[in-house]
């Protein structure tokens, strides 16, 4: 089973056919950052077209048991995400809307303060908002994953204690191996142990570091020393591989329409553009020699499946069954 918790760019058949190829049982894409309800809804109806479309090769995902479906019959699985909730443009009744569309992961901000919370790029983390802790509760209810890739390390923490269910951070990595704002603390993976939620290790030169883009094992070596501060069950895999990923795209992700400064998202001034694949992993198709390197590093069977798509499907399985 191989299961890469978020990508994101510009999906059509040939991207699935190549996903298809790589061995894929399920991947998140991104269905939007800034957009309100109209938009996400368009998304949303999108991605039914491309799934009769494109029948042969996939599935949109509504319960773990799709996924299951997928491993048996070579699909590779849908599982539509945000990464924000302007979708819900402020309204808690939305959530259960769109997880009945087929909605299956929000994250709660991207990279501005919202609503709900604080961002990881704001000079003081709020915390969750008393909004935003309703919003968790109610995605819990539903059976939506609540997503704190680019929250702010406080609110992250919030999210863990007032969800009743578990909570996932898809596509960052641990700070203290390699410091930036994006990546999560110690203290944010151990709690999000406790309570049975996975991290999943970016491969996003920006925010990994230098030798875990190099090689397969050098990123495994890292997923390794996350393990040791998460524990092998709370650890997966959310690449955030990016598909046509032109200037528009990158100036809507880091600007939105709330500013006119420029952004640069989780680059700078000395990397503000597009950063280069990880040489490993050029294609999506690659990673699959992750399994192999986790093995050569030292994971059993057992374990190199767990982080390979295990721990996800488990926390799909808890949070809508």
């Amino acid at each position: 089973m191989l299961i890469d918790a978020l990508q994101c760019g510009e999906f059509d058949r040939s991207v699935f056919e190549t996903l298809s190829r790589g061995g894929y049982t399920c991947v998140t894409p991104t269905l939007g950052f800034w957009e309100g309800t109209l938009e996400s809804m368009d998304a949303l109806a999108r991605w039914r077209d491309m799934e009769r479309e494109n029948a042969d090769l996939i599935r949109i995902i509504r319960r773990a048991d799709d996924i299951r479906a997928c491993e048996a019959d070579g699909k590779v699985g849908i599982l539509l995400g945000y990464q924000n909730t302007n979708l819900l443009e402020d309204r808690i009744r939305f959530i259960e809307l769109f997880a009945d569309m087929g909605t299956r992961v929000m994250q709660l901000t991207y990279n501005n303060q919202n609503e709900l919370g604080g961002s990881c790029y704001e000079d003081n983390d709020s915390g969750l908002s008393r909004f935003g802790r309703e919003v968790v509760q109610e995605m819990a209810r539903v059976g939506v994953v609540v997503d704190c890739s680019h929250t702010g390390d406080l609110t992250t923490l919030h999210a863990i204690e007032h969800s009743p269910k578990p909570i996932a951070v898809t596509h960052a990595n641990a700070s203290s191996i390699f410091p930036h704002k994006r990546n999560r603390s110690d203290a944010v993976l151990k709690a999000l142990a406790e309570t049975g939620g996975v991290i999943g290790c970016a491969a996003y030169r920006n925010i990994t570091p230098a030798e875990a883009c190099a090689t397969a094992r050098g990123f495994a070596e890292m997923v390794a020393r996350t393990v040791e501060i998460a524990g092998v069950e709370h650890v997966g895999v959310g690449t955030d591989y990016s598909y046509k990923n032109d200037d528009n795209f990158r100036e809507w992700m880091r600007k939105g329409r709330w500013t006119r400064t420029v952004q640069y998202g989780a680059g700078s001034v000395r990397t503000p553009g597009a950063v280069a694949k990880p040489d490993w992993l050029p294609g999506p198709e690659n990673l699959k020699d992750l399994a192999p390197a986790l093995r050569a590093v030292g994971f059993s069977a057992e374990e190199t499946d767990k982080i390979m798509g295990g721990n996800w499907l488990r926390l799909y399985e808890t949070v809508f069954g």
